[in-house]
């Protein structure tokens, strides 16, 4: 099971709440995620958008949200007489914005990103210093 497509951590994808995916906009912002024994690597493709167009931050303690605006110039026809018949790699100012809920064991204060050749690469590293449990004492009292 830990193989397949539903174990950990891609069970989250379809039934995890919330699911680590928060938003997904329908964006062409395409993205692969690798886990290495030191860090998460996310690779998004962004292209003909540069390092100004793009935000990289954490909202909500751990959630890695990467925007995009931008980027994408309108077709210009260079001469007078120029038809343009089809625009398939993206015409207008256009935009892009992804969610993704990282895991607990993440150093997110050492968090790396850069952008080259159309490719944003995202480094977060992990803590290997275990966390210590959650422990809340609740007091008991005779009524509520």
């Amino acid at each position: 099971m830990a193989d397949s497509i539903f174990g950990y951590p891609f069970r989250r994808f379809f039934w995890g709440h919330p699911p680590i995916f928060r938003e997904w906009s329908g964006s062409t912002a395409l993205l692969d995620w690798l886990e290495s024994p030191s860090a998460h690597i996310f690779k998004i493709n962004v292209p003909g958008f540069s390092k100004d167009d793009i935000k990289v931050q954490i909202e909500d303690g751990n959630i890695l949200h990467i925007k995009g605006e931008g980027g994408r110039e309108e077709p210009q026809a260079k001469e007078k007489d120029t038809i343009w018949h089809v625009a398939e790699r993206g015409t207008g100012k256009k935009g892009f914005s992804r969610e993704i809920e990282l895991p607990e064991n993440v150093k997110l204060d050492q968090i790396k990103a850069q952008v080259e050749n159309g490719l944003l690469t995202i480094l977060v590293p992990k803590d290997a210093t275990p966390k210590s449990p959650k422990l809340q004492n609740i007091n008991i009292t005779s009524r509520l």
